[in-house]
This record gives structure tokens, sequence and C-alpha cells, in this order.
């Protein structure tokens, strides 16, 4: 198993409404992806600012390129996003899950 995470900064004052976009846009499209095993978001907040992952499982990497594309690493927006984000960090980790 794999895990991909990706981090990512907003208004604090946004939490609610970007983590039910999330939910609707990117969570929704990662569950949908075979070999997907389930996806998070987690928010933080700190000052004006909150700090938001997302956390996706994945059985392969070929089953992560069937959501992200041939560059694994990178990050996949959607366009709503440019509404929230108050950066767009290109990468995503990856960590393997060992049983």
């Amino acid at each position: 198993m794999i895990a991909r995470i990706w981090h990512g900064r907003i208004r604090a004052a946004d939490v609610t409404a970007y983590v039910d976009y999330v939910t609707q846009t990117g969570l929704k499209d990662y569950r949908a992806t075979p070999g997907n095993r389930g996806a998070h978001i987690l928010a933080r907040v700190d000052g004006d600012v909150a700090h938001v992952l997302t956390l996706s499982i994945w059985e392969t990497a070929e089953a992560i390129q069937a959501f992200a594309g041939d560059d694994v690493t990178r990050a996949r927006y959607y366009p709503e996003d440019r509404r929230f984000l108050l950066d767009f960090p290109e990468r995503v980790e990856h960590y393997d899950m060992p049983s």
C-alpha cells in the first residue's frame, strides 16, 4: 500500500467551504479510482491560515497513476482551487505503508 499526501494552505475563514469543495471533487475522484483504499482531508487552523492535507491510500503505483497521470508526484488541481488556495505546491509525497 502507498499513502499519497498533499499539503496546501488556505485562509482560516474558508476551512468549511474548502473541505466541502474538496469532498465533492478531489476525494470523490480519489475514491472512484480503482485501487484506491480510502481518501481523507485533514485541516488545522493556525491563526489566519489553515493547513490542509489530503491523504489517500492506494494499492499500487499503477493505481496512483490512473488518478494522477504519468507524473505521479505532480499535484492535481481543479478549477475552483484558485478560489481557495494561497499557493499551489507542485508536488505530493508518497510513503510506503508496510504491512
